[in-house]
């Protein structure tokens, strides 16, 4: 199958699966090799809007017994 330059992936394989009536296409990821879907979502980059509205993280919480433990 041949793609529009714009759409084209540059890997060797590609997996492919159905949502509903789309068709998706994604490099393929060899599961066997550790951390690999987390490489390849690394490799593919961020898309423009992540993190588009910061961190939302809570505040810190003060814990002394615990924190005892931990020093």
């Amino acid at each position: 199958m041949r793609l529009p330059k714009e759409f084209r992936l540059d890997v060797h394989r590609v997996e492919i699966t159905q949502e509903g009536d789309a068709l998706i296409l994604r490099p393929h990821v060899d599961r066997r090799e550790p951390w690999a879907s987390l490489k390849a979502a690394l490799s593919r980059g961020m898309s423009e809007d992540f993190m588009e509205g910061g961190r939302e993280q809570p505040d810190s919480q003060d814990r002394p017994d615990l924190d005892a433990k931990f020093s």
